[in-house]
Order: C-alpha cells, then sequence, then structure tokens
C-alpha cells in the first residue's frame, strides 16, 4: 500500500533561520501529494527530502504571507519543466487572485502542465476531481485572509473472511456483494452487512497563521494527524493574539478538546532557538502523540482507529 505521510520541507516562520527554512509540508497520501503552504526554499528541501513534483497532484495555500507562498513559482515552473503528467489542482483564497497571478507568472517559462485554479471564495467543499478525499476549507483569524483546510476520507468496509467462511461465500461473488451490497446464496440473501465491519476513514487537519476561533475547533474536531502552527509560547500569548498566531499551549489545549489522534506542532518563531519548551508546554494539556515537527522529517498518519 502507498504511504501515508507527511513530509515536513520546513518549520520556520516569517523568517527562515539556519536551521530551519520556510513553511512547506507534503501530504502523501496515497496516489495524491497534497503541498501546504510552499514558502522559500521548497523545490531545494524537495531534493534534500528526496520527493519529486510529480509527486504533486494538488497545491493548498493558506494565505498570502511570503513565508507561506513564495516557493510557488520555483515550484510551479519546476512542475512544468520536469513535463508532470497530470494537471496540478490549486486551492487559494480567492481574495489573492491579483497574488497567485503574480507568482505563478513570476517570469518566462514554457508551460506543459494543466494548472487549475480554485479560488476560495467562503467555507465549504472544495472541487477534488478524482481524489479519494473530501477537501474543506474554513475561515481562520489572521491579518490578512486565510483558511484552514480538512481532508475526510469516507468509511470504507472490512470483508470478515471468517463470515464468508461460514457462509461458503468465495471467489468472484464476494466482489459481487461488495458492488451491490447483497447476493442471492445458498437459498437466501446474504447483505454485506453480514460479513463486514465499518472500516473509518482517516482524516487530516492543517491549520496555520491564525488567532484562536471557531474554525480552528471546526477543522480540529477529531481528526488522525492535526498539523498546527505554534509560533509562540505560552509567555508571549499577548504577541500572538496581536499578530494572529496561536502558541504551544493553545494548540495542545485544542487537540485535546477536539480528541485528535497526533499532534503535530510547527511554524516556529525565530526567537526559539530550541524548542524543548513547545513540546513541554504541549505535554501539559495533551496526551496523545506530540511531534514537534522538523525540516525533513517523515511523519506517518497513525494507524486506522
Amino acid at each position: 500500500m502507498s504511504p501515508r505521510e507527511l513530509v515536513v520541507l520546513g518549520t520556520a516562520s516569517q523568517v527562515p533561520t539556519k536551521q530551519r527554512n520556510h513553511n512547506g509540508y507534503l501530504l502523501r497520501w496515497g496516489e495524491e501529494g497534497v503541498l501546504f503552504d510552499p514558502g522559500e526554499g521548497t523545490q531545494r528541501q524537495m531534493s534534500y527530502a528526496g520527493v519529486s513534483v510529480t509527486d504533486i497532484t494538488r497545491i493548498a495555500v493558506t494565505h498570502f504571507h511570503g513565508d507561506h507562498c513564495l516557493g510557488l513559482p520555483g515550484v510551479i515552473q519546476r512542475i512544468n519543466l520536469d513535463r508532470v503528467a497530470h494537471p496540478v489542482d490549486v486551492y487559494y483564497p480567492a481574495s489573492g487572485d491579483r497574488y497567485f497571478d503574480r507568482l505563478s507568472n513570476a517570469t518566462a517559462f514554457h508551460r506543459t502542465v494543466e494548472l487549475r485554479p480554485h479560488p476560495i471564495a467562503g467555507p465549504g467543499p472544495l472541487d477534488t476531481p478524482d481524489a479519494p478525499f473530501a477537501l474543506t476549507a474554513v475561515p481562520l483569524s489572521h491579518s490578512v485572509e486565510a483558511f484552514g483546510y480538512r481532508l475526510v476520507e469516507p468509511d470504507g468496509v472490512r470483508m470478515l473472511p471468517e463470515r464468508l467462511h461460514a457462509i461458503g461465500l468465495r471467489g468472484p461473488a464476494v466482489g459481487q456483494l461488495q458492488r451491490n451490497g447483497s447476493i442471492e446464496w445458498g437459498r437466501r440473501t446474504v447483505t454485506l452487512d453480514e460479513v463486514s465491519e465499518r472500516r473509518p476513514g482517516q482524516s487530516f487537519a492543517f491549520v496555520m497563521d491564525t488567532r484562536l476561533c471557531a474554525g480552528v475547533d471546526e477543522l480540529a474536531a477529531g481528526v488522525d494527524m492535526l498539523v498546527i502552527e505554534a509560533t509562540f509560547l505560552d509567555l508571549d500569548a499577548h504577541l500572538a493574539e496581536e499578530y494572529g498566531h496561536l502558541t504551544a499551549g493553545q494548540a495542545a489545549r485544542v487537540a485535546a478538546a477536539a480528541g485528535v489522534h497526533t499532534l503535530v506542532l510547527t511554524h516556529f518563531s525565530q526567537r526559539y532557538r530550541t524548542l524543548d519548551e513547545h513540546f513541554a508546554e504541549a505535554a501539559r494539556h495533551f496526551t496523545g502523540k506530540i511531534v514537534v515537527a522538523e525540516d525533513l522529517a517523515r511523519i506517518s498518519l497513525p494507524p486506522r482507529r
């Protein structure tokens, strides 16, 4: 089975440091690759991480501050240079249309790939052609219009071999049962519910550059993995509020209340040379798995619940 993992390309907020590149996150989901918030240097970070632009099927930008989008020109031009064999869908706030146009046409290059823009005018489900998941945009509270993203896979079913064996169902009949929901077998009707159980779909949320608001809670609710900014520590909560950001403690409290499985903290201010206190602060409020993201890390989605 293809991996489901988050490849961290950068973890810095506003100003990159010697240890942290600007933002960038590639969510690998089977054959899909969703690139979130490609900041400056994303193309080079992808080389270090061992991922290719051919892995990118969608790009999702939360807002048009430089640390979340200045990598777009390089990524878009590389997609065309490498003649990626599939269209690439791009999601971004509609209010930033002029920025998207400038970034995607920053210099002259030969266009070989269809780039399909999806400007987001408001909250709700997004158009995701051929995707095995639903993608939803939720407004956040920042100094410019910003959206978070929530990805949800539909529930499926898992066949139970022992029940199939007890009934004697095998071969093509099993496939017919899965397709139709029932089958006539051994003088009776066998339903899919009798020989299967629900296989919960997985979920993922991406929350950047925001104060605490209803959108943060909506995005986080019950997800398997929450990737969320933790720009500041609680000691600097007044700065977080002023500039439209979260603290590690706030992010952890959101995750705890929302029933998140894995909490990934990122988007760290340059004022913090080490991140031990970010982990300690989060651990005071959240007892699940906490990952303080590092550049070039690979974080697997947790097993299905």
